[in-house]
C-alpha cells in the first residue's frame, strides 16, 4: 500500500509524478530542483542558492510526511557541472551534521529548468 504525499511546503509537480510516496515503513521523494513552494519559478542564481532551496524543499516534504532530515537513508545528488561539488557539498554539509545518509553524486548533461542540482531522497518514516 502507498500514501502520496502532498503539501505546499514544496512545489508543485511538474509532470506526472508525487511529491513523494510512503510505502512500507519509508519515504520516496521525488527529485527536488531549486523551485519555490509558492510561485513555482526557479531560484538561485548560484549552487549554494540552489541546493539550499533544494535542501529546504525537501525539508518541508519529509515534515510533511512525518518525517525529518534525521530519517534520510540514502541520497542522490545530480549536478549540472561536476566543478559544483564542493560547493554543493558545503550546504549539503550544513543540513545533514551528524551520521549523514549515504549519497551518490552524478554529473548530468541538462536537468529540469535548467537548475544545477536535483536531490532524490529516500528516508525511513
Amino acid at each position: 500500500m502507498k500514501n502520496v504525499v502532498i503539501t505546499d511546503r514544496g512545489p508543485k509537480p511538474i509532470g506526472p509524478y508525487s511529491q513523494a510516496i510512503k510505502a512500507n515503513g519509508f519515504v520516496y521523494l521525488s527529485g527536488q530542483v531549486a523551485l519555490d513552494p509558492q510561485s513555482g519559478e526557479l531560484v538561485g542564481s548560484d549552487i549554494r542558492q540552489q541546493t539550499e532551496r533544494v535542501l529546504e524543499n525537501i525539508k518541508g516534504i519529509l515534515e510533511a510526511a512525518g518525517a525529518n532530515l534525521h530519517h534520510v537513508i540514502k541520497t542522490t545528488v545530480f549536478l549540472k557541472d561536476m566543478n559544483d561539488f564542493s560547493a554543493m557539498n558545503e550546504i549539503y554539509a550544513r543540513y545533514f551534521t551528524a551520521a549523514p545518509p549515504a549519497r551518490s553524486t552524478v554529473q548530468v548533461s541538462r536537468l529540469p529548468k535548467d537548475a544545477l542540482v536535483e536531490i532524490e531522497v529516500i528516508a525511513g518514516s
